[in-house]
């Protein structure tokens, strides 16, 4: 890349478009930078080194002629880039660089450098920004650790102290708080996988120059060595083939190759110990860091020989600093491409990239988002898509409940998206259990969301020898003393095959299903009328779904597809169907199965029609919930849930309809009722 750079003209343009050309230049202009140093220190030749000093010159020239940027559409702006954050990532970038030549320069280059970049720069951080430099947030992270890195390198005491505890230097804000309130004691990020990936690479450039600078502080012990834990955290969240999933603001593409998680895999290997796990993520990566750190992992990388892929298995993480505000639980079986992985979140909002979605679940299944979140409405650097910025419909759709696979309680969203409200809320974990091989659980409450109305939703992963593959089980559960208009959507990909239901389409004219909180941009396809349970069958690559759902009252069922009110097309078009009912209290109860086999080369389609037939709530009472599934070749489940404080062990006991049923525990799942 270096090389390639040298034969090239030195652009160091003035401030343009987020997205743009002059923007992508100024980043691509600290990764050169970046890697000529490290080059320079490896190999010694200077060209690498002069590269470097002539980049500085251009921007020493540049940088003191520039205020504000004037594109910043209501971000805090840098200098060089339309926010501030793009410009501390170039600081970070840059001070490496500038390290790795700073004893080759001469002093009176130095003080021309420090003079006319570094110093404004930091000023321009701390002094009128340093709300932004101080806000726990990933913002901030990076903030601190461009302003804590070139205070390293200039000798700067002052510039390190507010890195580390603040502009105020009273703890308050500053790295070492950033570590404190981000993460849970598991380590779970609150702004979800898809920003820590992002925030991981700060937290660790600055944590290797603190340790190198400062060993004295024990960072990587640091809280219980909290970097370690987040570092897990964030990785055991991703599917199979190393994506994250796409929670609050989020990619749905965004991988393990990301430079955060490279530069992470390495550093932890390094500072915390060996584990074949990171072998595995370095397998799917294909790439190190370039200092010892990544030498000691390639070296245990190629003495493995034959690397296993990752094995995380279930898990759940709190959230919230105190891990108390709820969690995410992950339910997985199988393993490599054939897993199937089920999550559900229950924790905090997730601050300013945070979406109204609690309870919401994904299904990923054999290599696909079954089940899928949106996640933004983003064209990430696409400069014609609003610069890359994120979209108007990133608040008025991504955000809405009714886009994720939860309640939608009134046609409104939770909070009454109202985000100061939803910051002092979070779901509340009611018991996981992933011990029993064939029968894996998760349950979680959200109280309040909607005023005067409590969920609670409990999730199965379930293998019966009778069934192709593992099936979900959703038992979601609202209470209320008031009617309410409740819509359980499920958003899914690939084709309709098939449904029970006798339904009207939509042929001619199409209508949004609604004025606001997201329904403004769901075309309403077909409808359908249903007092008895109903299946529905799509295609999504080779295999068949079917979502079996329990209705005993009068129920709407409609299929829709994003893309109303959408005249930028800035939506990707998508199905859902939704579940409507008007009740107080009620219990939507239903299986997604997985089925069959498709493959078009081969013309080959094999049970395209799936073994469940009927799932049905027997009863709901205080103390507990009772669903029976049954199907082909004599399968019959019931299902009982407690709706009590969870006590694993506990005896239960209700009794609907003249039938008592008991167990012990927070459930019971008997594959073999009479």
């Amino acid at each position: 890349m270096v090389d390639a750079a040298l034969q090239q003209p030195m652009d160091v343009p003035p401030p343009g478009e987020a997205g743009g050309y002059e923007h992508e230049r100024h980043k691509q202009n600290y990764r050169e930078m970046q890697a000529a140093g490290l080059l320079f220190t490896i190999t010694g030749e200077e060209k690498y080194a002069q590269f470097v000093k002539n980049m500085l010159m251009k921007y020493a020239a540049l940088y003191p002629t520039l205020g504000p940027h004037p594109m910043a559409h209501h971000q805090k702006p840098g200098r060089l880039f339309h926010q501030m954050l793009n410009e501390t990532v170039w600081l970070t970038y840059t001070s490496m660089a500038y390290d790795c030549i700073y004893d080759w320069l001469d002093a009176k280059t130095r003080e021309q450098f420090e003079k006319n970049i570094f110093r404004p720069i930091v000023e321009w951080f701390t002094g009128p920004n340093a709300h932004e430099f101080d806000r726990i947030h990933n913002h901030g992270t990076w903030s601190v650790c461009s302003v804590g890195m070139i205070g390293y390198v200039l000798g700067d005491k002052n510039m390190v102290d507010m890195a580390l505890y603040g502009t105020k230097k009273n703890s308050k804000g500053g790295f070492l708080k950033q570590l404190d309130l981000l993460f849970s004691p598991d380590g779970y990020y609150m702004e979800g996988p898809y920003y820590v990936r992002y925030a991981l690479r700060p937290f660790f450039f600055f944590a290797e120059a603190v340790q190198r600078n400062q060993p004295e502080l024990n960072i990587y012990q640091y809280r219980n060595s909290i970097l370690k834990k987040a570092y897990y955290s964030a990785v055991q969240t991703t599917f199979p083939n190393g994506v994250f999933p796409p929670i609050n603001d989020a990619s749905r593409t965004m991988d393990i190759t990301d430079v955060g998680i490279v530069l992470a895999n390495s550093l932890v290997f390094q500072r915390y110990g060996a584990d074949i796990n990171l072998l595995g993520l370095a397998k799917i990566q294909q790439e190190v860091l370039l200092n010892g750190a990544g030498l000691e992992l390639a070296k245990a990388y190629a003495k493995q020989g034959d690397v296993p892929d990752c094995d995380w298995g279930s898990v759940e993480f709190t959230d919230g600093y105190d891990g108390k505000q709820g969690g995410l639980g992950i339910l997985r079986m199988g393993t490599g491409d054939t897993q199937s992985m089920l999550l559900m979140k229950y924790g905090v909002h997730g601050a300013g990239h945070g979406h109204f979605d609690k309870l919401h679940f994904i299904f990923y299944d054999h290599g696909r988002e079954v089940i899928p979140d949106y996640g933004f409405c983003r064209w990430i650097n696409i400069e014609p898509k609003f610069g890359g910025r994120y979209l108007p419909e990133n608040k008025s759709y991504a955000m809405q409940t009714i886009t994720h696979n939860t309640v939608t309680v009134d046609g409104m969203t939770q909070n009454r998206f109202n985000r100061k409200e939803a910051d002092r809320m979070s779901g509340q974990h009611h018991f996981f259990d992933a011990n029993n091989p064939n029968v894996k659980v998760m349950s979680a409450r959200a109280p309040g969301y909607y005023p005067g109305v409590d969920m609670q939703r409990t999730l199965f992963l379930i293998r019966d020898e009778r069934l192709d593959m593992p099936a979900v089980l959703d038992i979601y559960r609202l209470r209320s003393d008031d009617t309410h208009t409740y819509d359980y959507p499920i958003h899914y990909r690939g084709q309709m095959m098939a449904t029970s239901l006798k339904y009207q389409a939509q042929t001619s004219v199409l209508q949004p299903l609604g004025d606001d909180f997201g329904y403004q941009h769901i075309w309403k396809e077909a409808e359908a009328q249903t007092d008895v349970p109903f299946t529905f069958t799509w295609l999504d690559g080779h295999h068949y779904y079917t979502l079996v759902h329990a209705v005993d009252s009068p129920a709407k069922v409609m299929w829709g597809r994003t893309g109303a009110n959408d005249p930028n097309f800035n939506l990707i078009s998508e199905p859902l169907v939704i579940v409507r009912t008007k009740a107080a209290n009620h219990v939507f109860a239903s299986v997604i199965e997985a089925h069959g086999y498709f493959n078009e080369a081969k013309e080959q389609s094999q049970n395209a029609r799936g073994i469940i037939q009927q799932v049905k709530v027997v009863g709901d009472t205080n103390e507990g919930i009772v669903v029976e599934v049954s199907g082909k070749n004599g399968l019959k489940w019931r299902v009982m849930v407690t709706n009590q404080p969870a006590n694993a062990d506990a005896k239960r006991s209700l009794m609907i309809n003249g039938q008592t049923y008991h167990w012990t525990g927070n459930y019971r799942v008997n594959l073999h009722a009479r």
